[in-house]
């Protein structure tokens, strides 16, 4: 005969597509029984309305009729109470309010311009995908919030182009996910029938990058990138304020007037104590099906900026990549597929890979730091 614990032990390791844990962790499991060959599970989801409930169900019922002798399984869907979500929310939130702290292990990324249109948003979205594709647990902040874009770039918007709004327990914020990257964005906020745009001033978007930072449940990172809006405004000021220990990344194309521009970001960055790790040359030369090559915004940007950025052998700023012009790298951008899943072989593509491959050479060392565990 089947006992109630081993279905209980199979339904228990099912996990929740949102918060990425398993049902037992959570205590979403309720009363298993088991009569003769017929399951009976009563689980209890975290909110009324969970977007996840149909995927949640559909895995409990064939968690549970993978165990040898179930033939049938009941499941009886629930709502946690206020006290039973509150508890949760206490335990995942944990006892600091920002998982982005100076001594948490999540490596923290900026990714800046001194100017828009140089390709910024769509580079680090691909870098995101690409670091998720090579095993690394990522997040991503959309801290361009006049300008967002993140969504649409990652396939994360319906037939009219709007993005999904992220899934609340009590103030605590579960970001959606694409192609292994959780993703958040101001975009994700604005009412379905609101123009979307974004009119607002210094305050207030401080205010929402901290509460990006605070109360958006991204769990265990290795990397959280950020897109930056271009220049050196309000926003730059706040990650710099929020998060001073983090890296930063300067975009730029081969332009020389788009490269003296982004030399600017980079030097904002080093003022409020975070340190530039790295320069991407977008938009750089391509080979044309003749075989010449086309330099359409010209050569040397990003060399150029590397170099201003490096003051001397300890501060010497690097080069990490030239991204060529790419159809692929635009068409991907336009249908929600970064180049490096739906063209991995593209040019473009390839040379993201090599940044991503550089980043995650480089990555920062524990040495000296104290790390978040204590003796049992």
């Amino acid at each position: 005969m089947t006992d109630a614990a081993q279905v209980r032990q199979a339904v228990s390791a099912v996990a929740d597509p949102e918060l990425r844990r398993p049902l037992g962790e959570l205590d979403m499991v309720r009363e298993v029984s088991v009569d003769g060959d017929v399951a009976r599970v009563a689980i209890a989801l975290t909110i009324v309305g969970c977007p996840a409930a149909d995927r949640i169900e559909r895995d409990v019922r064939g968690a549970a009729a993978s165990v040898p002798g179930i033939d049938a399984v009941e499941v009886e869907v629930g709502v946690m109470t206020p006290d039973e979500r509150a508890a949760l929310v206490a335990r995942i939130r944990g006892p600091r309010r920002s998982a982005f702290d100076a001594d948490s292990l999540t490596r923290v990324i900026a990714v800046t311009s001194g100017k828009g249109g140089v390709g910024k948003s769509t580079l680090t979205a691909n870098l995101a995908v690409a670091l998720a594709g090579r095993g690394l647990a990522v997040g991503l902040i959309d801290a361009d919030v006049h300008g967002f874009s993140i969504p649409a770039l990652l396939g994360l918007v319906d037939a009219d182009g709007r993005p999904p709004q992220p899934t609340r327990l009590d103030d605590l914020m579960l970001p959606p996910v694409a192609f292994g990257v959780k993703a958040i964005s101001i975009g994700m906020f604005l009412p379905p029938d609101a123009p979307a745009a974004v009119a607002w001033r210094g305050p207030m978007l401080h205010r929402t990058i901290s509460q990006f930072l605070t109360d958006v449940h991204f769990g265990d990172l290795d990397v959280l990138l950020i897109d930056m809006p271009p220049g050196t405004g309000d926003v730059a000021i706040s990650v710099g304020q929020l998060l001073p220990h983090a890296e930063v990344l300067v975009v730029t194309t081969p332009q020389t007037a788009a490269a003296e521009v982004a030399v600017r970001s980079g030097l904002v960055a080093r003022q409020t104590g975070q340190r530039v790790i790295g320069v991407i040359e977008n938009m750089a030369a391509f080979t044309l099906p003749d075989g010449s090559v086309l330099d359409l915004f010209g050569s040397g940007g990003g060399a150029a900026v590397a170099a201003s950025l490096s003051t001397d052998a300890i501060t010497a700023v690097p080069l990490l990549g030239s991204v060529p012009l790419s159809p692929a790298l635009r068409t991907g951008g336009d249908t929600g597929v970064p180049v490096v899943v739906g063209a991995p072989s593209d040019s473009a593509a390839t040379a993201i890979g090599l940044v991503a491959d550089a980043l995650i050479a480089g990555r920062r060392s524990l040495a000296g730091r104290s790390l978040p565990v204590r003796p049992d």
